[in-house]
């Protein structure tokens, strides 16, 4: 009975972190992280450490953006050009922080992830560009500065199994100058490209839980497509506002229990 309950936890903990995922263009290890580091034991059930949560974070997140990236195919939100020079810097990046995190003890693992989720805050609360891209036209960024940011993105993303879409985001928007939509659909296809780098890592150094990833691939099948079906129709700025508010208070939370 004891199972059953915990692994009900662990689906829903994937549903609603697999279509915020789809909503706002993020891997969604953002929420899940504290969620799955959190919760169990919060509930008397068995807690995971965070080697384990960044194993399962990482397996997730690459069903979550296939989910992703399906619902977004159709309507050329989707720019080759930038998923090309990101994706591939983000995959390298995401290979070799996936590969060396079993080597850290997990308060180094906590202390990055918090790092990474500080400077996606201050990011997301800073000016953006107003106007919207055209679809039919080509989307103008700088190469040097996309190509460099993933690969660093990626790196510590690899620590922490997460894709690194929920600092992704905040580059894109800010610092790339990228409309609020077309990051959306693009980072959830950069994302999906990092995963497999953060995935392979994980598993390649045994810090993968086979079944409660099981149990987070399908709820991440199930919700992420649906998220993504309603991010499209939602307006970019409460999209942006959502995104801001979830960093903000998983930022909070981690520093917190770091300092206590």
């Amino acid at each position: 009975m004891e199972d059953l309950i915990f692994y009900t936890v662990i689906f829903l903990i994937g549903l609603i972190g697999s279509f915020i995922s789809g909503l706002v263009g993020i891997g969604g290890s953002i929420i899940k992280y504290p969620m799955l580091l959190y919760i169990p034991p919060l509930l008397g059930l068995a807690a995971f450490t965070a080697h384990e949560v960044s194993g399962i974070s990482a397996v997730q997140v690459f069903f979550a953006t296939i989910g992703g990236v399906w619902a977004y195919r159709k309507g050329n939100y989707l720019q080759s050009q930038l998923i090309l020079y990101m994706g591939v810097s983000i995959l390298i990046g995401s290979l070799l922080g996936g590969y060396i995190s079993r080597f850290f003890p997990e308060w180094i693992i906590n202390l990055v992830y918090a790092i990474l989720a500080t400077i996606a805050v201050i990011m997301m609360f800073m000016p953006k560009k107003g106007e919207e891209h055209d679809l039919n036209g080509p989307l103008q960024f700088n190469k040097v500065v996309a190509s460099t940011s993933a690969l660093i993105v990626g790196f510590a993303s690899g620590i922490v199994g997460a894709a690194g879409a929920f600092i992704l985001v905040p580059i894109m928007l800010v610092v790339l100058k990228i409309p609020t939509r077309i990051t959306i659909a693009n980072s959830l296809a950069i994302t999906l490209i990092s995963s497999i780098g953060s995935t392979f890592g994980k598993i390649w150094t045994g810090q993968v839980l086979l079944v409660p990833s099981v149990v987070m691939i399908i709820a991440s099948l199930l919700a992420a497509p649906l998220g993504a079906m309603v991010g499209k129709r939602t307006n970019a700025k409460v999209l942006q506002a959502i995104l801001a508010m979830l960093i903000l208070a998983t930022t909070i939370k981690i520093w917190m229990d770091m300092l206590m």
